[in-house]
């Protein structure tokens, strides 16, 4: 099990920016399913943006055009760039991977709901809060 290491979170106002970063230590894998997923409190976790096993980037639809994936060059850290952060998209982050086929990677960010159980690796979440 890879650990994954979180940072970046905070709180802001509608409208403003922040930065998430997602490090990953002793990485060995080589493709595979790596990105971002988010839980709001009451709510199942959900996806929002990741890098299949083939490089594609994936985005949910609640943040296409807010939201920008993007990662280092040796594969070991992703972050994601959120613009025009609205109330809600106030919520837990957790970076995640595992090695999941395209379509299977597909699935987990465009799903409304993600258990757990879906990724071996998770990190340990960062809160973002966004106030009106």
């Amino acid at each position: 099990q890879e650990q994954l290491t979180e940072s970046g979170g905070g709180s802001v106002q509608a409208g403003g920016s922040l930065r998430l970063s997602c490090a990953a230590s002793d990485w060995t894998y080589g493709s595979f399913c790596m990105g971002w997923w988010r839980q709001a409190p009451g709510k199942e976790r959900e996806g929002v943006a990741a890098f299949d096993s083939d490089g594609r980037i994936i985005y949910s639809d609640s943040v296409k055009g807010r939201f920008t994936i993007s990662r280092n060059k040796g594969k070991t850290a992703v972050y994601l760039q959120m613009d025009n952060l609205q109330p809600e998209d106030t919520a837990t982050y957790y970076c995640a991977a595992d090695y999941h086929t395209s379509q299977v990677c597909f699935f987990a960010v465009a799903s409304p709901v993600v258990q757990v159980g879906f990724f071996n690796n998770w990190g340990q979440g960062t809160q973002v809060t966004v106030s009106s």
